[in-house]
């Protein structure tokens, strides 16, 4: 077996324990998706049945996408493959996205996160090596900022703060890392290396766990920039981090919980959690500055499949559709082609 494929089957194997964990006790149906679909029954009961279609087709027949980031200017869309680390970039008025990064780019084996900042740069997360940040007009690495130390990592997910520091989320070490612009800054004017710092680490919040245990995964930044949200998708539970005082605290959640958490979209008192393992979203109302939250809504429906995150743009909620588990990092099987990112109406 070659270096390479040595390497994938770390990457993947990784991302099965991380996904299978969250999900164990979840049987996910594995029959094909129709391209169109209203939600379940259950589901309607809080409101209109929802309406699932596909947006954009992602070329490739192992893409399993999984990040997702919208350009406030250009209204562009970057999601990220799972399985090879390529960028893809998809354009309002054009069903099929193009390449914007191809596979293996710098070194990187997988894209997880994906963030656009108000600076023009796109932040790509690869779980087993740190965050990666690129120019989005000449597509040039700007900087790499390395995950450091023996233990275990899986770097998920990330958010950016109004003043445009960057927070990311690791699911085993159960800590929060943090890059300022200043630290972009200096990375990118010194051999565009350098390493990942942690700002807060929430073991001792989260509780005692068994080992290897999968916790942090999606992460929001409120508008304001007086708090991050991030959620524990294992023990479906979320927290409040204060970017002030450093303060960690449990939100108080009314009406349901978040487990299987993946993606997290924050809109002003709006919250919506992107459930991996059951296609569901739920929307939220969050009150009191973030220390508790209402179940507003909640759609489950297999034409989601396995959703992983969202991005609010220009008026549309788009879902990335991983179908991680036909035959991705959570079963065999054989995907539905295209891939697609997927708008949701009605959530």
């Amino acid at each position: 077996m070659s270096r390479t494929n040595r390497r994938r089957r770390h990457v993947l194997g990784a991302a099965a324990l991380a996904l299978t964990a969250a999900s164990a006790s979840v049987t996910v149906a594995a029959t094909a998706q129709a391209d169109v679909s209203t939600s379940h029954p259950a589901a309607a009961r809080q409101g209109a049945p929802a309406r699932v279609s596909a947006a954009y087709d992602l070329p490739g027949d192992r893409v399993y996408p999984e990040g997702i980031a919208a350009d406030p200017v250009s209204g562009d869309l970057y999601v990220g493959s799972y399985a090879t680390g390529a960028v893809y970039r998809a354009t309002p008025g054009h069903r099929t996205a193009a390449i914007f990064l191809p596979a293996g780019t710098d070194g990187r084996k997988t894209a997880n996160g994906l963030k656009v900042d108000r600076a023009g740069h796109l932040w790509v997360t690869d779980s087993t090596a740190g965050v990666a940040v690129y120019d989005l007009r000449s597509r040039a690495l700007v900087a790499r900022f390395d995950v450091t130390g023996s233990a275990k990592s899986f770097v998920n997910d990330l958010a950016i703060a109004p003043d445009g520091t960057a927070y990311l989320t690791d699911s085993y070490r159960s800590v929060l890392y943090r890059v300022t612009p200043q630290q972009l800054a200096a990375a990118a004017a010194h051999g565009r290396r350098a390493r990942l710092t942690t700002a807060y680490d929430l073991t001792d919040v989260l509780g005692p766990r068994p080992a290897d245990a999968v916790s942090l995964n999606g992460i929001a930044a409120d508008r304001s920039g007086r708090y991050l949200l991030t959620v524990d998708m294992t023990a479906g539970t979320l927290y409040r981090v204060d970017l002030r005082s450093g303060a960690v605290r449990r939100v108080a959640l009314h009406g349901g919980d978040v487990l299987h958490g993946d993606g997290l979209e924050l809109r002003g008192n709006t919250l919506w959690v992107v459930h991996n393992a059951t296609n569901t979203i739920s929307r939220w109302h969050v009150f009191d500055d973030g220390a508790s939250a209402r179940l507003e809504r909640k759609v489950t429906d297999e034409a989601l499949q396995i959703p992983t995150t969202m991005v609010r743009s220009h008026g549309r909620t788009l879902v990335v559709r991983s179908q991680f588990d036909k035959g991705g990092p959570m079963g065999p099987g054989t995907p539905q082609i295209p891939f697609t990112v997927a708008t949701v109406n009605g959530i």
